[in-house]
């Protein structure tokens, strides 16, 4: 996500105002809500469709329970996704973007939270049905393995490795041998 810190000092030297930092920051973090927001609108309609399919009436309970769970876990993710916009237009030319910033940040990193429980939760019916709920419980446990090193631990291990490559890059490499 965007730097929603609020400093006033840019970290790229970009010698930006308080003001431009924040307008640059919001427009990134809409970029990123165009990313996601997609992805939550593909899945949410794909939830939907399987209510009116053939098969649905033969879900068991687990299938259903999960299927409503997931619905509204989408749902919420959409909600989430597109908060920062509602608060964009509550407070338009207020002088309040940095407020906007750090709201809407906020608001995508829940977004992701319950989008990356959506996807398991889809990943998890789609496979009970397909070939049992063991490898549903297993896919939906990977998916949710995958999503949380993708989305939570690797935005905060890259800066520490970033740290670690500009600290070798200072120090003056041995001769080859």
């Amino acid at each position: 996500m965007a730097d929603d810190s609020g400093s006033h000092a840019s970290h790229d030297n970009r010698n930006e105002t308080p003001f431009e930092r924040a307008d640059r920051n919001f427009s990134e973090i809409l970029q990123e809500l165009r990313v996601t927001q997609t992805g939550v609108q593909i899945l949410f309609a794909f939830l939907l469709t399987l209510a009116f399919t053939p098969r649905f009436r033969t879900l068991d309970d687990v299938q259903r329970a999960t299927y409503v769970t997931t619905l509204l876990l989408a749902v919420l993710a959409a909600a989430l996704f597109t908060a920062p916009a509602a608060v964009h237009r509550a407070l338009f030319q207020q002088r309040a973007k940095p407020l906007i910033v750090r709201v809407s940040s906020q608001l995508a990193r829940a977004g992701m939270a319950v989008l990356m429980f959506a996807l398991a939760g889809s990943v998890l019916l789609v496979v009970d049905v397909a070939v049992g709920r063991t490898g549903g419980i297993i896919a939906s446990a990977g998916t949710l393995l995958v999503c949380g090193g993708l989305w939570g631990v690797l935005p905060r291990v890259l800066p520490r490795l970033a740290r670690r490559r500009a600290a070798r890059q200072d120090v003056t490499p041995e001769p080859p041998r």
